[in-house]
């Protein structure tokens, strides 16, 4: 049955639950890797993409204090920061003067509206006019549109005019409403966070889509979340990339083990077979580490994020990477997985081919 599936999707055809399921419990690991890795080398060519870039956090105070968050405070709390304009500022010219993008999250902070985040945004791009900035998942725009009085689409607007290029994906988990009320029931809802994608598509703003898994979830959830994200993706071509991310327990209130790493690598072949509108899937090193990264590049991913320089959220949950990596470092990675290296910008558009 499993050969029948993997031919199904090298073909081209669309897997359905019962088929994605049947790959999760599946323990042929090898044979979904290989299938993964031809359908994405069919797509992208052996190309692995990176990007020089920075993370931002601009707060760790939210007003949500989600089971699995790590990285979150209460006003007040120890811990607890918020960074001025000034600040971030002097973050982002700092920055590698060939920094090609900006990604911006943080917590859903009490007392910041629309406003500063449009000053926020005017301003990185009077001093970083080329950077393309990605920023703010679809929960702080849900919660930027309830604190100004305005519809999602015309919050978006507004960023975009402020210069906003595109959207992290930040903020999914999982979709399975009994599941996502268990493990995040301040968030938004699932059908809230797919609107907002797909009202940023409808503007021209090119997002990204993530999933959590490895906590509470099963393998029923898991593939109704991918076939959510395959179907608004066949609605408004919108998505960039797939970014699985694999549950970082420490510091949470969420107790389980980290994701093995065959369920790692599992879950990213898996998500290339199943997603085969969304042309690249990220194995996001930051929580894979690099080596897991190298081999997840020979189970379908074909993009591992890029500099970073400084990331604080996963790192709160116990990551046990470093907060960035250099180009060089990240180009050489890519080549002993025998793949071609891409440096690309926010939009994928290549800057350089490494030979």
């Amino acid at each position: 049955m499993i050969d029948v599936i993997l031919h199904k999707a090298i073909e081209g055809k669309r897997l359905s639950i019962e088929e994605g399921v049947a790959l999760f419990e599946s323990d042929l690991l090898h044979k979904i890797g290989r299938a993964a890795s031809e359908l994405s080398h069919r797509i992208n060519e052996g190309r692995v993409y990176f990007v020089v870039n920075r993370h931002i956090n601009p707060t760790n105070i939210c007003v949500n204090r989600c089971k699995f968050c790590a990285f979150s405070r209460s006003k007040g709390e120890e811990g607890a920061y918020e960074l001025g304009i000034e600040d971030i500022l002097e973050k982002v010219n700092a920055s590698p003067a060939d920094l090609k993008e900006l990604h911006i999250v943080g917590g859903l902070h009490p007392d910041w509206d629309i406003t500063y985040y449009e000053t926020l945004l005017r301003e990185i791009k009077k001093v970083r006019p080329q950077v393309h900035i990605k920023a703010f998942t679809a929960v702080e725009i849900d919660y930027l549109a309830n604190r100004s009085n305005l519809t999602i689409e015309d919050t978006l607007k507004r960023l975009k005019d402020s210069g906003l290029d595109a959207m992290p994906g930040g903020g999914a988990e999982i979709f399975n409403n009994s599941t996502r009320s268990k493990l995040c029931p301040e968030k938004i809802t699932s059908d809230r966070w797919l609107e907002i994608h797909r009202t940023a598509h409808g503007l021209g703003i090119k997002t990204n889509a993530t999933m959590l898994y490895g906590h509470i979830e099963s393998f029923k959830d898991r593939v109704e979340h991918l076939l959510a994200l395959r179907d608004l993706q066949s609605e408004t071509n919108g998505f960039q990339a797939f970014v699985p991310l694999p549950y970082h327990p420490e510091n949470t209130y969420i107790t389980t083990r980290y994701p093995s790493g065959i369920d790692d690598l599992k879950t990213i072949a898996i998500s290339r077979l199943i997603l085969n509108n969304i042309p690249h899937i990220k194995a996001y090193w930051i929580m894979l580490g690099e080596k897991l990264t190298q081999v997840a590049l020979c189970f379908g991913a074909d993009d591992i994020d890029g500099t970073v320089i400084e990331e604080r959220i996963t790192h709160s949950a116990g990551a046990q990477t470093e907060e960035g990596l250099s180009r060089e470092r990240l180009v050489d990675l890519i080549k002993r997985a025998s793949r071609i290296p891409v440096e690309r910008d926010a939009l994928y558009n290549v800057v350089k081919i490494y030979k």
